[in-house]
């Protein structure tokens, strides 16, 4: 009968599997939406509907992007959740787990930074609901509303955005896939050595009752 550890262990790492597998993915369609992309407050929106109405498997390549975004955060948040099921917590096991947590969080920037990129209704407002929450943090919450939208919402905070969601956390996100399912499977190749190593214990074997013997004996010295 299976370990239920070992089967958690071993879905771990098929959900990095597929976690590198969908960044990947988000990576490519990404790529080539940038070929028609145009990082502007007018142009994001009406470049986007010409890639979905009049760019060939444009329309495909779009909802790749977006499934593949939304998906990889769900399945980072399931692989931590069995991780720890899994007994993953040793020290050893150091490097999976932070750069799981890493990369779930990463998956969740690159989900904040592209709100604002198909410039739409629903984006703007919610991005404005989110500069006011970054507002009220104090000392910095003002300074970093200004980094991000360049001081007003328009042209520069698209392509601010832009920027951070295409060169900086994407690539954080893939290099955290690649070390993340790394690290797994060098935790893999660990246990199999320490269960290899580890001598096998065998079951003390009991002697044998000679009872006929004993037997002989007594009648030998009862008298006749």
């Amino acid at each position: 009968m299976l370990n239920p550890a070992f089967i958690l262990r071993r879905l771990s790492t098929v959900l990095a599997v597929s976690i590198l597998t969908l960044t990947l993915l988000a990576a490519t369609s990404g790529i080539l939406i940038a070929f028609y992309y145009v990082p502007t407050a007018g142009g994001a929106y009406d470049s986007l509907q010409q890639i979905d109405t009049a760019v060939p498997f444009g329309w495909l390549v779009h909802t790749l992007h977006n499934l593949s975004g939304n998906f990889v955060i769900v399945l980072g948040l399931v692989q931590i959740v069995v991780m720890f099921l899994g007994e993953r917590f040793r020290r050893s096991w150091l490097t999976a787990w932070i750069s799981g947590i890493l990369f779930t969080l990463s998956a969740i920037g690159l989900s904040w930074t592209a709100m604002i990129l198909s410039w739409n209704q629903l984006g703007f407002w919610r991005l404005k609901i989110e500069l006011g929450t970054i507002e009220a943090i104090p000392f910095i919450g003002a300074t970093l509303r200004d980094i991000i939208t360049g001081g007003a919402v328009g042209t520069l905070t698209v392509a601010h955005l832009y920027t951070l969601h295409s060169y900086v956390v994407s690539l954080a996100a893939l290099g955290l896939s690649i070390v993340h399912l790394g690290g797994l499977l060098f935790q893999e190749k660990e246990m199999q050595a320490e269960r290899q190593s580890t001598p096998a214990i065998k079951p003390v074997q009991q002697p044998a009752t000679e009872q006929p013997a004993i037997a002989a004996d007594s009648e030998a010295q009862s008298p006749a």
